[in-house]
């Protein structure tokens, strides 16, 4: 069953506990790719010094975070990477989850295409934020797509049993005492999540 809008309207920490063990799909070209969201992290917008919306930053980029819950909040990295983003709570309390990495479930022959690499393990696919948006096909013109209505991205119930592990989240050592918030959140012993 596909995730409604009462879901993510929660605070990005629940969220992104809450996203973990959930379906990720992509469709393309009538064809569907399905990954297990396997580790998040969380940006608290406003307090968060790790935030795009650090004390209500609203800008062009910024302001899908503004809006509604369970929209897609994409960006690029490094000039090379995009990230996806859920937006989380409730309008203009710009918080999101940022997914960080997801274990094919579905159509990994897909994903091999969309993201060719030498590497044998199936795990390099899709273990970190950058290689799952090159794995789904996922760019800057998701930015804003509704997953709760929309049928190219979207997120799907998966309810089963795992232990969640925290820690400190990625390369955000500028995030003054933010940078040691235990907001990366993933499942435990999966070897999909990134190094």
């Amino acid at each position: 069953m596909r995730l409604d809008l009462s879901f993510y309207q929660k605070d990005a920490i629940t969220l992104a506990q809450d996203l973990l063990g959930k379906l990720l799909i992509r469709e393309i070209d009538g064809e569907k790719i399905m990954t297990k969201i396997v580790e998040t992290e969380a940006y608290m917008g406003p307090e968060d010094k790790a935030a795009h919306s650090y004390n209500n930053k609203r800008t062009e980029r910024t302001e899908v975070m503004f809006g509604r819950a369970g929209r897609a909040y994409i960006y690029l990295i490094y000039g090379k990477y995009y990230c996806l983003n859920i937006v989380a709570a409730l309008e203009n309390i710009p918080q999101a989850v940022l997914i960080r990495a997801v274990e094919p479930v579905k159509g990994v022959e897909i994903i091999k295409k969309n993201r060719p690499i030498k590497s044998q393990k199936i795990q390099d696919l899709t273990n970190g934020p950058g290689k799952l948006c090159d794995a789904l096909k996922i760019d800057k013109s998701f930015n804003g797509t509704d997953l709760v209505y929309e049928n190219q991205l979207y997120i799907l119930d998966h309810p089963q049993n795992f232990k969640i592990q925290s820690s400190k989240r990625i390369n955000i050592d500028y995030a003054q005492e933010y940078k040691d918030k235990l907001w990366r959140f993933y499942i435990k012993e999966n070897s999909f999540v990134s190094k």
